[in-house]
């Protein structure tokens, strides 16, 4: 079988769910059983989203191979349980830096260097590259932003000179948005036909369009769409407002989105699809009745920006038969006297990452107030540093003990990385991807996993000072995660506390909705008591 492209684009306003929509089509074409993998193109001209304040763009997700990504790859990968890499992200910046690095090299022996055909040519490579390596049966192709975006026009470009070399191997997606208006009662299609319109003068003919709406679409609306943008009935679908987006997959294969991609890209003998595991984790969702108050401390008041946590509780919740009503605490206005009012109704909290010194002083309280108090405690990355700064503080008796990002002392518990210390650059360049994370014998975490080794992916320049490890656990807090090749501490637990656990790896980019993550499940289970 031939591979067959899926070129996903949006219109009329962005964040209508592209990623989304994607990571559905390539589950549902899973379940049929055939091989996917799933790409960004993002326009901007950012080499990566690393250096992005997360307000930009939401969180930065990290690959396996370490490459610092769009938070739509951790979508794709809790749908279809697929690994991601640097090749399934690109951006308008590491197209151009590969060109201009080609032509400073002589590569194109004293040509002019032009949008078309050297950009587009290079965007049209690295939509094919994964063939290079491995076979699949399905690339599924998401560009961000909106039609009509004139850093999007290469990208435009490139899908419709593959449309026409590749026939019917290659079909176009476009997500548009359907607005009501309020003061009309009525549903308005007229900026979905100019979208279409648009893509048209591009030379790209949508094959499917999908119809982001707050409101249900009736027959006629949808007809009346088909035919001014020149799509089959049965390719016009309607994607509504859901209570969870886990549901998006079941309600396209219900109306037939999978069958009509098959069809458009010519396969009639495809088999049915086996939905059976999706279906049992919905309904499980459904029969949760239920609530626990999980609280995340951090400095980012913005839901996207952990959304990775946050969809791991929500996965793992429902493994527990709970619903998690997720609960923000802005640590930069976490004090002393407000700790308790704003912690003590929680089941448990989770100690964010980020990085500078804004809202750290909140961090380091809630983390104290989880060690006293024995609440369900949860750092991650920048979390479990400060609880080792806490414990440094308030059980070693270093007053003063702080991280070298923050600060420069007597005690810095936390420091800078022997490999970062000669760095100047602040894109791509701190520890990055999965690295092997041996868990001492007789640990919480050893009994959580079930292993003797794990793989965790990472994203710091900062780590556990190990010059104080001696200290740590002669006074309680254990070192029970250790990088077998670096000897750096990944992991810090206190036995004698219920739940009390820091990673210095980001556990929640591994988590998918097949396969909670074990540490999010083993915390769940204890705010639940």
């Amino acid at each position: 079988m031939h591979t067959k492209y899926i070129f996903v684009t949006g219109g009329v306003v962005s964040s209508l769910g592209k990623g989304i929509i994607s990571s559905s089509i390539g589950r549902l074409l899973q379940s049929r059983g055939y091989r996917i993998t799933i790409q960004k193109f993002d326009p901007y001209i950012n080499i990566d989203p690393g250096t992005l304040n997360p307000y930009e763009h939401g969180e930065c997700y990290v690959t396996d191979d370490g490459f610092e990504t769009d938070l739509d790859l951790g979508h794709y990968e809790r749908f279809t349980d697929i690994h991601t890499t640097r090749d399934n992200s690109i951006t308008t910046g590491r197209i151009y830096q590969t060109v201009i690095d080609r032509e400073r090299h002589g590569d194109y022996l004293g040509h002019t260097i032009q949008v078309v055909p050297h950009i587009t040519d290079e965007i049209k490579r690295r939509m094919l590259r994964r063939l290079d390596t491995e076979h699949y049966d399905f690339i599924i192709t998401e560009v961000g932003g909106t039609i009509g975006d004139i850093e999007s026009a290469p990208f435009m470009e490139a899908i419709r000179q593959l449309r026409w070399e590749l026939g019917k191997d290659a079909i176009s997606l476009h997500l548009t948005y359907v607005p009501y208006l309020k003061a009309a009662g009525e549903l308005k299609t007229k900026p979905t036909q100019h979208s279409v319109k648009e893509m048209q003068s591009m030379g790209i003919q949508p094959d499917i369009l999908v119809l982001r709406t707050e409101h249900h679409l009736s027959e006629a609306l949808l007809d009346k769409v088909a035919m001014f943008c020149n799509v089959d009935k049965d390719c016009v679908v309607q994607s509504e407002d859901l209570p969870s987006i886990y549901q998006v997959p079941i309600r396209m294969h219900e109306q037939g989105l999978d069958q009509a991609i098959l069809r458009k890209v010519g396969i009639t003998d495809a088999p049915e699809a086996d939905l059976s595991a999706w279906e049992a984790f919905l309904n499980r969702m459904e029969a949760a009745k239920r609530h626990v108050s999980v609280g995340l401390v951090g400095k980012y008041d913005l839901q996207d920006a952990y959304k990775s946590i946050r969809e791991c509780l929500h996965q793992a919740g429902i493994y527990c038969d709970c619903k998690v009503d997720i609960r923000f605490i802005n640590s930069e206005h976490l004090t002393r006297e407000n700790v308790d009012e704003q912690l003590s109704s929680l089941a448990g909290f989770i100690i964010c990452p980020g990085f500078g010194q804004r809202g750290i002083e909140g961090k380091v309280i809630a983390a104290e107030y989880g060690r006293t108090h024995h609440v369900p405690t949860f750092g991650i990355c920048l979390g479990m540093q400060m609880m080792v700064i806490e414990f440094a503080r308030n059980v070693l008796g270093y007053a003063d003990a702080d991280s070298a990002e923050m600060a420069s002392t007597l005690h810095n518990v936390i420091d800078l990385m022997a490999s970062q210390k000669a760095v100047t650059d602040m894109g791509g360049t701190m520890r990055l991807g999965a690295y092997a994370c041996e868990l001492r014998e007789g640990s919480k975490v050893r009994e959580i996993y079930g292993k003797t080794v794990v793989r965790e992916r990472h994203r710091h320049r900062y780590e556990f000072n190990s010059a104080y490890l001696e200290a740590y656990e002669a006074a309680g807090m254990q070192c029970v995660g250790k990088n077998p090749d670096s000897g750096l501490v990944e992991i810090v637990e206190i036995p004698a506390h219920p739940w009390y656990i820091g990673t210095q790896f980001h556990p929640e980019y591994s988590g998918t909705v097949l396969h909670p993550h074990p540490l999010f499940l083993s915390f769940l289970k204890q705010c639940l008591g």
